[in-house]
């Protein structure tokens, strides 16, 4: 097995189809999860408070809300680029280096399954 190879096998290929495929799924749980929390922040129970302790309250809320919501698109980010791969599996382009065109290393793409770029091509970006 060679680094130079132009493509993974089908049999590979299936195997990251399979891995993606479950990332994907828990992905999308936590971004209901994320998104179901940001619908309940609604409701913080501080409406028979002192108004001092209610300003606070609602300054953690927007706070919350702000973090939520970058959650929540960073989660967001993640499916898009996580179904992406799963385009590339299909067109068997899937963990060839973008910049290098060689192949991204299995154990890279085992830990970051949307990989588009070797480790070489990456620290050729620092």
């Amino acid at each position: 097995m060679t680094e130079d190879r132009v493509r993974y096998s089908d049999a590979d290929l299936e195997e990251f189809r399979r891995i993606i495929e479950e990332k994907i799924e828990k992905a999308e749980r936590d971004l209901a999860l994320i998104r179901e929390s940001f619908i309940n922040d609604r409701n913080n129970g501080t409406d028979d408070t002192s108004p001092t302790f209610k300003a606070f309250e609602e300054g953690a809320e927007t706070l919350s809300k702000e973090q939520n919501s970058i959650l929540a698109a960073r989660q967001e980010r993640f499916v898009r680029d996580l179904k992406n791969a799963l385009i590339r599996i299909k067109n068997k382009t899937y963990g060839v280096c973008r910049v290098t065109g060689k192949l991204i290393s299995k154990e890279r793409l085992k830990a970051v399954p949307h990989a588009t770029l070797s480790i070489e091509a990456k620290n050729m970006q620092k």
